[in-house]
């Protein structure tokens, strides 16, 4: 019996171009976002790298993070940052409305959303005050 390669939602959705599109995008509104901001570096040139660099990797192109920077442990790597549930959700809304705005179509939008919401409950760290 022959089985069949899925297809990587990286390479459905148009590789890493379409990836840095993604990103841009996404920091942009990030930029605008009051919840988000403070987290961030006012210098956004090194985020956008590792979020090139992790979400290329997550979505099934090349081990791009791990060749420059190690497994991801994203986790550990965020915990010096407080991810309330209100960040969470500002930072899904931001990554929704990039996919929306570089016209991800399906079936990959909704697995990254749902790939992507996993991966933001598991970066939480602190209630809501």
């Amino acid at each position: 019996m022959k089985q069949f390669k899925r297809e990587t939602v990286y390479n459905g959705i148009g590789g890493y171009e379409k990836m840095e599109e993604i990103v841009e995008t996404f920091y942009g509104y990030v930029k605008q976002n009051p919840v988000l901001i403070p987290l961030f570096p006012e210098d956004l040139t090194e985020t956008k790298h590792k979020q090139k660099l992790f979400l290329t990797q997550f979505f099934g192109g090349p081990r791009l993070y791990e060749e420059e920077r190690g497994h991801p442990m994203l986790r550990r790597r965020h915990l010096p940052f407080p991810i309330t549930p209100s960040a969470r959700d500002a930072w899904l809304a931001c990554m929704n409305q990039s996919l929306v705005e570089n016209k991800v179509e399906e079936p990959y939008f909704t697995e990254m959303i749902e790939r992507l919401t996993l991966t933001a409950n598991h970066m939480m760290n602190t209630p809501e005050s």
